[in-house]
C-alpha cells in the first residue's frame, strides 16, 4: 500500500471515529432522557412498545489492588498480560 493510500485510509478512519463519537453523544442524550422519564415515573422498569427500559442498581465486586499492594501481596497474585494497541494520531 502506498503512502498516499495509507494517508487516505488514516483520514477515513479518523472521520469515521469522529462520526462514532457524535453518534455516541446522541445516544447518551437519548439515554439521559429515558432515565429522566423513569425517575419522573418513580420506576426502574418501563414497557415501551416492544422494548423494556430498565435502570436499576446492581452490585459489582472487584479486588482492591491498593490494599493488596499495601499488604505486599499484589506482585504474588497478579499476572502481566500483553496486548496490541492501534492508534491513528
Amino acid at each position: 500500500m502506498s503512502t498516499i493510500e495509507l494517508t487516505t485510509k488514516a483520514r477515513e478512519y479518523r472521520e469515521i471515529q469522529a462520526e462514532i463519537k457524535a453518534l455516541q453523544e446522541q445516544a447518551d442524550a437519548i439515554k439521559a432522557d429515558m432515565i429522566t422519564e423513569l425517575d419522573t415515573r418513580k420506576t426502574d422498569s418501563l414497557q415501551a412498545g416492544e422494548y423494556v427500559i430498565r435502570y436499576s442498581v446492581y452490585e459489582n465486586r472487584r479486588v482492591d489492588t491498593a490494599k493488596l499492594k499495601q499488604a505486599g501481596l499484589y506482585d504474588t497474585y497478579s499476572a502481566a498480560s500483553t496486548s496490541l494497541r492501534f492508534s491513528v494520531a
